[in-house]
């Protein structure tokens, strides 16, 4: 099902707000001087495997994140953002076309290309006459698909395209554009797709990501440009075991007395912070970070894999589960915008929202045109201060292939059980009903209630009938068969 969209009077006002704050924009000076069209520059930070719990902005006590920190307390930050699914492949494919893992092409993490017909953000905004730059983890296409970055709306690419390809922190190649390039790092017994763990280990692939997605904004200063960074931290290198937190340094961690994994995992993640630094010092020194909206998210809930435990730094916080579960471990996650006169100073949102509403969110702040019958809503009221002005997602929905299969949905706005109707109530009323099914279309559906129960530690389906009637039919309508991905054990 399509989420609802904003009326034509709370779009006019968004986008209203959104033009005189771009007029004012006009005229900052040296420190943050904006570009000829006057239309904001766009940064998205994209963390790998960040749990909800790793950060210190929320709750983390152990691990450093000073920089993310400071970017929290001077934008807004959401605590209840999702993930488009508790893995990574399928989760990147909804926050690139707006659509739900009920619609995706790519549900899982397999090796499908994205196709043609596949819209992107990139593209939107492209073709709204940004510049567009990916530097990371793609994972949405192999080489010499049409499903790589470059046809997919970016400008310029440098990383892996492939994900697996992605575990290895020191491999024997990385991608420019489309051309392979090669590196120094000496990998035995390499897998197919690049990976493995390597023995001579000299070029750290973030350093060389980090390089050339400085550049980007350096040859891009003019704007308006459109960055993805998406960062292979804190993954873990799978094919090394229980040594998978691979790091050049444990840095102010090396003294610790933890497990070499785990003072790996606090670095790794330290490490993230001081790259979101050195763009933030970048967007300055440019004189454009007045004029640029910057997002820091992560793809899907903690990772529990090379050696490393998601519980040693609790970091899932106060939700249960982690990736691979659609409980609120798997799926939310960390979400933070800052954008100088246009965000509200040390705000937090309750909005919920998901990655799938990013699609209409941008296309609204940079004139573009989104593709139609999307799962997507803006966020625009929400992120310029004016949650009064939000309407809520009817609902939004995940289903994920993996452990047997599993289906998930959050109904968000105030609703008639009877009807079916939905208003645009928010606020401490606002309905907030977590339902998850296990397995996929035919398993028992559990209910919770976030608003009281945030750990998902209280089944209540069974004093809500009327409630998990109307969450089994929207599940059960959201599901689109799809050739590609049979649900386990049961007849597509």
């Amino acid at each position: 099902m399509v989420k609802s969209s904003a009326s034509s009077s709370i779009a006019a006002l968004a986008l209203g707000s959104l033009a005189v704050l771009s007029q004012g924009c006009a005229s900052i000076g040296p420190g943050g001087s904006a570009n000829a069209s006057g239309k904001p520059n766009i940064l998205f930070i994209l963390a790998d495997d960040l749990g909800y719990g790793d950060l210190g902005c929320y709750g983390q006590k152990t691990i450093q994140t000073p920089n993310i920190d400071r970017l929290a307390a001077k934008g807004i930050r959401f605590t209840q953002f999702y993930a488009g699914a508790p893995v990574c492949a399928p989760s990147r494919n909804v926050l690139m076309t707006g659509q739900d893992t009920g619609h995706t092409q790519i549900r899982g993490n397999a090796k499908i290309d994205l196709r043609p017909e596949d819209i992107t953000v990139a593209q939107v905004v492209h073709d709204a006459g940004y510049a567009t730059g990916m530097f990371g983890k793609w994972g949405l296409g192999s080489e010499g698909s049409l499903g790589t970055p470059t046809k997919k709306g970016f400008d310029a690419f440098f990383g892996y395209v492939d994900q697996s390809h992605a575990h290895n922190y020191y491999p024997t190649f990385l991608v420019n554009n489309d051309t392979r390039v090669p590196l120094r790092n000496v990998v035995p017994n390499e897998g197919k797709y690049g990976t493995g763990e390597a023995s001579v280990k000299l070029d750290y692939s973030d350093d060389l990501i980090m390089d050339h997605a400085l550049k980007f904004l350096d040859d891009h200063k003019s704007g308006p440009f459109c960055m993805y960074l998406t960062s292979t931290l804190p993954h873990a290198n799978d094919e090394a075991k229980t040594n998978g937190s691979e790091i050049p340094s444990y840095g102010i961690y090396a003294n610790e007395n933890w497990p070499d994994t785990e003072k790996g995992y606090a670095a790794m993640i330290t490490r993230l912070d001081d790259d979101v630094g050195r763009l933030l010092k970048k967007l300055d020194e440019l004189g454009v970070a007045n004029n640029t909206l910057v997002i820091f998210s992560s793809d899907n809930g903690a990772q529990q894999e090379g050696g490393h435990l998601a519980s040693f730094f609790n970091s899932s916080g106060p939700l249960r589960g982690i990736k691979r579960d659609v409980y609120e471990g798997g799926i939310r996650d960390p979400f933070i915008a800052y954008w100088p006169g246009h965000t509200p100073v040390g705000a937090v949102s309750t909005h919920p929202a998901y990655f799938g509403d990013w699609m209409e969110t941008v296309a609204e702040i940079t004139g573009g045109k989104a593709p139609q019958n999307l799962d997507s809503q803006s966020f625009l009221p929400t992120l310029l201060g004016h949650p009064e002005n939000q309407p809520p997602d009817k609902f939004i929905y995940w289903e994920f292939y993996e452990n047997g299969s599993s289906q998930a949905l959050l109904l968000t706005s105030t609703w008639s059980a009877d009807s079916g109707s939905t208003t645009s109530a928010i606020g401490p009323a606002a309905v907030n009903w977590k339902i998850v099914r296990i397995p996929m279309l035919t398993g028992p559906i559990q209910l919770y209630d976030l608003n009281t129960d945030i750990g998902e530690t209280h089944d209540v389906a069974a004093q809500h009938p009327d409630i998990v009637a109307r969450a089994r039919a929207i599940m059960d309508k959201e599901h689109v068969p799809s050739p590609l991905w049979p649900v386990p054990g049961q007849s597509n």
